[in-house]
This record gives structure tokens, sequence and C-alpha cells, in this order.
């Protein structure tokens, strides 16, 4: 039997096809669906496309976002279980690769710096081969994690928003002043975890480590800050003579660096010796050495910002509104915002409505770890880029949440107050919004039955604001004539509760 392609066209159509007809279906460009996905548009162009392979937490993503009702994910499954089995009809001789053990370190030196927005890893290393065969690869790994402390939530952030080889930008040479660039191939492709292996050769030619050679190799790759979190740490996996780090940050922003040391044997430590901090050219820059470290053990740093006063000019801040938007919130320029949602058919779409509801909670747990909501946070389904009635509130104080299926008010009380609303979707600015205190609002269980429930004060408010956006509304349509939406910078009320 020949050997067979895994990821043959063919093969791949049956995932493929499907996504193209649902994507057409929904009259969704390959743009809008990557921002419902929460994917990069290179990366749905490449699955599309037959270049990249879907895995399946891809697939349950577009299937959410398509609204596909679990087509998808049976493509994908039809997909895996077609995969072929790589079969050679006679067994090929291969030379096994030398084990790793024959390397040793004589210098891990490692460097992250931070520019107000991107870390950039410069990880260099001094290898010498000691064994008696060439070394032709050197296996790297790259892992972040921005919420170490909530497993779960790094979890569904990484799965809404995986880390890609495209933001990587992942670069590698060997040599002294890296004298020739160096082929990686992906050993692991993980959402939040990479491994891969560099190789001692280039479209120039092969440049093996040789027995009894060293060599100075490089690699640095990048990392946005809303996908890192505040640590950087270092494993000992081979026999090393001298580990170095060092941390590069922006003076303004008043960093604190301490260090934690782990091994098979012993709980996290403190490190033995002090990080050493220099100033220079506005810049902070915390270093750390240590001499012959035990294999397996890690080392790790983290740091704080306090952000205090500079005599130096700080680089411009994101706008609220650019926060939003890198956590996922499609903003006011989209015409989702402004067209009535698609409602659910119940309880036949049950399953799909509860997916939606979970796509919410999550975005509201992402949106809440960067910003304080005093006042309750509310999320309808068109602001993550899912054209289907569905919203939630988190009323202010209280981790329960009321979900909106299908919702409209029927019945309004006869008081107003006028407060101030934001809205994630327009995040910079805020207006002083007339409603009634008290609202009657029918709307539907999963089972389909219709319920009416009655809502009161600041919880009326957040429900008739997210059910204004399933009708396509805004709440600047709701400003008096001849008012407008003030500036962040001018409103004072933020994290605090509106008040009665």
């Amino acid at each position: 039997m020949a050997t067979q392609d895994e990821d043959s066209p063919a093969h791949q159509d049956v995932f493929v096809g499907e996504l193209r007809r649902w994507r057409e279906v929904r009259g969704m460009s390959r743009t809008a669906v990557a921002v419902a996905m929460g994917y990069s548009r290179s990366y749905v162009s490449k699955v599309e496309s037959g270049h990249e392979r879907p895995s399946r937490e891809f697939a349950k993503a577009a299937d959410d976002a398509l609204n596909a009702g679990g087509a998808l994910r049976r493509a994908w499954r039809d997909y895996e279980a077609l995969r072929p089995v790589v079969v050679r009809a006679t067994p090929i001789e291969r030379t096994p690769e030398p084990s790793t053990r024959s390397l040793f370190v004589e210098h891990d030196d490692a460097e992250l710096r931070y520019d107000g927005r991107t870390y950039r890893a410069i990880m260099r290393r001094r290898l010498v081969n000691y064994g008696t065969d060439p070394i032709t690869r050197y296996m790297i790994r790259i892992s972040v994690d921005r919420f170490p402390g909530d497993p779960d939530l790094s979890n569904q952030l990484y799965r809404d928003r995986p880390l890609t080889w495209e933001e990587l930008d992942l670069q590698a040479w060997c040599g002294e002043d890296r004298s020739e660039p160096m082929r990686w191939v992906a050993q692991h492709d993980r959402d939040a975890f990479k491994e891969v292996w560099l190789q001692f050769a280039n479209d120039s030619g092969h440049f093996p480590l040789y027995p009894g050679q060293s060599t100075w190799i490089e690699y640095t790759y990048t990392v946005r800050d809303d996908k890192w979190g505040n640590w950087f740490q270092r494993a000992i996996r081979l026999p090393t003579l001298l580990l170095s780090v060092r941390l590069d940050f922006p003076e303004h922003l008043d960093p604190a660096v301490w260090g934690l040391h782990t091994s098979m044997t012993a709980e996290a430590m403190p490190f033995r010796t002090a990080i050493d901090e220099q100033r220079s050219n506005n810049r902070r820059v915390f270093s750390w050495t240590t001499e012959e470290p035990p294999l397996h053990a890690r080392y790790r740093l983290e740091w704080h910002f306090r952000r205090k006063p500079s005599t130096q000019p700080a680089e411009p801040a994101e706008k609220p509104s650019q926060v939003m938007r890198s956590l996922g919130v499609v903003q006011s320029d989209d015409p989702i915002l402004h067209r009535p949602a698609k409602p659910f058919q119940l309880p036949e779409e049950a399953e799909v409505a509860k997916r939606v509801i979970a796509e919410l909670v999550s975005a509201a747990k992402r949106v809440s770890a960067a910003h304080t909501f005093g006042k309750g946070i509310g999320f309808a389904a068109n602001q993550i880029g899912i054209d289907r009635a569905a919203a939630i509130v988190f009323p202010p104080g209280t981790d329960d949440v009321i979900m909106l299926l299908n919702a409209r008010i029927i019945e309004n009380g006869e008081q107003f107050d006028e407060q101030y609303e934001g809205c994630l979707s327009f995040f910079d600015v805020r207006g002083l919004v007339p409603r009634p205190l008290v609202i009657h609002v029918e709307h539907q269980e999963l089972s389909g039955a219709r319920k009416i429930t009655i809502f009161e004060r600041g919880v009326a408010r957040l429900v008739a604001h997210e059910i204004d956006h399933l009708h396509g509304k805004l709440y600047i349509d709701r400003l008096p004539p001849g008012t407008e939406a003030i500036p962040i910078e001018q409103y004072g009320g933020s994290g605090l509760n509106w008040q009665y």
C-alpha cells in the first residue's frame, strides 16, 4: 500500500466542505466568522484552505459561531474517523536520532523584554555535544498562562483565542553572531503550548553539531500581554553549567520582581540569592544567575507593575474600547449590533441556546478580569458576534446570572429616572439615559415555556439595556434630544453602583 498523506484534500473536505457550506448559509465572510469564533482570520483561512488541521476546539467554536446545531462537530468527528493510518509496503531503515542526553548546556541565557503591550523572549544557549553521534535537532517549548491562579479562566481564554504561530513570529539562528538561520518543525501545537524541533539546517544546507563541537543557538518569539501572565519560568531539562535570566521593563510602570525555585524534592522557595536591578534609558532591568542548577529544577520570576507616576513620558494607554475589542467584544461599527437578533426556536434549539449562554458567561468573566463593574454587567450575544436573541445579566454584588432568551419588555412602570450607562461596545463614553424604574419582561425558558418577570431599579436598567441590544438598539438611541454621551475622562462613577 502506498503512503497516504494524513491530511489529503479529499480527507479534509469532510470538514472543510461543511464549514464553507455553513459560512455561505449564514452569509458571513471569513473575517466575520473569525471574529465570532475569537480566532485570527489567517488561522480560519488556513483551515478552510486545507493548510491547517482543524482541532476539536476549532470545530466547537465554528459550530457555535455559525449556529450550526452540531453539524460542524459531527463533521469534525467524521473527519477524525477518516484520518488514514500511514502504511508502507516495506519497512524503511532509519538512523535513530541521537539522545539529547549527549548534550550539555554551558550557558542558558534567557531574556524577556516588555514594551507596554508585547513581550519578546530572547533565548540563547551554548550547547556542547559530548556524545558519539551528530546532533541534528534541538527541542524547545513555549508555554503561556494568562491566569496561573485560575485554570478554568485560562483554559477558556486560550480556547477562545489560541496562541498562533503567526503572532509568535518564531525565529531561530545558530552561531555566535546568528550566522545561520535554523528551520523549525512543530511537534505539538496546543492552544497555549507549543513544542518545536529547531533543526541544524536551512535552505543553504545542513550543519549538524558533531561530537566534541559546541555552538550558540538563539531563538526569539513574541506574545501579547493579553495572553501572557506576569511570570517567566526556566526549567532545567539538560545538564547546565550556568543559568542567567533578565527581565527588561519600561521604567514608568514601576515593576516589582521576585523569584521562586522548585525542585523534584522541595516546594517553592525564594531564590537563594538576590535579583539584581539596574536602571538605564528609562528601562528597569532585573537579572539573576545561578551556577550548576540541578536537573528538573524550575526557576520562576514573577512581577507586578505598580504604575506610579513617572518623570518620563509614558506610552499612551489603550483606550477602554480597544481593551474591549481585544477581549472579543464587537464594537459599535459592526452591523450586527444594529439589527434585531435571530430568535431561538425552543425547545428545539435548547442545546444551541445553552452553548450561546455559556459563551456569554465566559465573555463576561474575561471582561470582568479587566475592569471593575460596580453596577453589574450584562452581555448580549450579538456583542460577541453571535446573531441570536440571548443575553445575560449579573446584578451588582452577586454571581447569580439572569438568563434572557427571546426577551421583550411588555410593560413599563410609570416612574422614570436618569442614570449614566456605559456599553462594552463603545466603552470610551457614558450617557445619561432615562429608563423606567420597573419593567415587565416576557422571555422563554429552555423548555420553551414563556414567563413574565418583573425587574426593578438598577437590575431593570441592566435588563432593559441588554434587551435593547437584542432588538438592534444602543443606549445612545435613547438619549434625550440635544444631549450627547460624555468621554469617560469626564465621568466619575466608574466602579460605583447607581444611586436611588
